[in-house]
């Protein structure tokens, strides 16, 4: 196992030195002029020559790429082109609301996918089936800003029984923290519901077919036996990736969710970070968001592992 977990990571280290190299070439080389943009509209070329140099943008673009990589070695991201921050204090201010929307919407959608997602496969071409099936779909077909607007103007305007928007740190109490988060949570949850119910759906069919199944019902095991302990036990191996791959989207997709419902977030950040042409904070979230998907996919690896006892390790 340690040797996996290793061999896992040392792999990770070219990946996300492409990436570094990407984001940081893709940004130095859009078009736009972050000192301008700091300068203003009425900045003479002097003064923006002034802003470029403290920048140190007037440097070649090779030896910008060697300073920042000493700095992020040191765990220095920079600091904002704009509220002069460092990079990595706005990101930990930002980082709660984020993972908490995002933890909350998985274990919500798991939570409800995962069971209608075996009934769905035990009660196979029946009008249950069908029913959960055709809310999939419409779980894929609606967008989140659609949804989110909806739930707003049902259980906020008319029924006045949640909060429009924002976001309460669970240091100050966990019902005004979940309160705030249900919305958020019904709207970016649905359509991740609908992707796990469908693979908990086709993994549980492929092994209901298998022979030990059938010798499970032979010795008289109960329906509920079966279904979990056997049939899900053996069926977890792809879910578990498809929950892995999820939770990574969740968290680099929570942008228009938090626009939506106003959640100070980091995807709220990037929004403000690109249309100022902030470099710095928009190099900073996109390593943070590559790390998080290089460290879930080693936890999907060695949950696979675990999980599959054809592989050895």
């Amino acid at each position: 196992m340690l040797r996996l977990i290793a061999s896992r990571l040392v792999a990770a280290i070219p990946v996300m030195g492409v990436v570094a190299i990407f984001v940081f070439l893709l940004l130095r080389l859009s078009p736009g002029d972050p000192a301008a943009i700091l300068a203003g509209d009425a900045a003479t070329p002097e003064a923006i020559a002034a802003i470029r140099t403290g920048l140190g943008l007037d440097q070649p673009i090779w030896q910008q790429f060697v300073t920042w990589i000493g700095d992020l070695a040191q765990g220095d991201l920079g600091r904002s082109v704009l509220s002069k921050q460092p990079v990595m204090h706005m990101i930990a201010d930002r980082v709660e609301p984020t993972i908490s929307l995002a933890l909350v919407t998985l274990i919500f959608s798991v939570a409800v996918a995962v069971p209608i997602g075996i009934i769905a496969a035990w009660k196979q071409s029946s009008w249950i089936d069908r029913g959960i099936m055709a809310l999939s779909v419409a779980g894929f077909s609606v967008p989140v800003f659609v949804l989110g607007y909806i739930l707003i103007y049902i259980f906020s305007i008319r029924l006045d029984l949640l909060p429009v928007q924002g976001f309460v740190s669970i240091s100050e109490g966990f019902w005004p923290f979940l309160q705030n988060l249900i919305l958020p949570t019904l709207a970016l949850g649905f359509i991740y519901i609908a992707l796990f119910a469908r693979i908990t759906r086709a993994s549980m069919l492929e092994v209901l077919g298998e022979d030990y199944i059938r010798t499970a019902h032979a010795k008289g095991l109960s329906e509920h036996v079966v279904l979990i302990r056997h049939a899900l036990r053996n069926a977890a191996v792809p879910i578990v990736s498809v929950v892995g791959i999820g939770f990574a989207l969740l968290i680099g997709g929570v942008v228009i969710t938090e626009t939506v419902f106003n959640i100070p977030g980091l995807g709220r950040l990037v929004v403000e970070a690109v249309l100022a042409r902030d470099y710095p904070i928009i190099q900073g979230i996109i390593l943070l968001f590559s790390g998080i998907y290089v460290l879930i996919n080693l936890a999907v690896d060695i949950a696979y592992v675990l999980l599959d006892p054809r592989i050895r390790y």
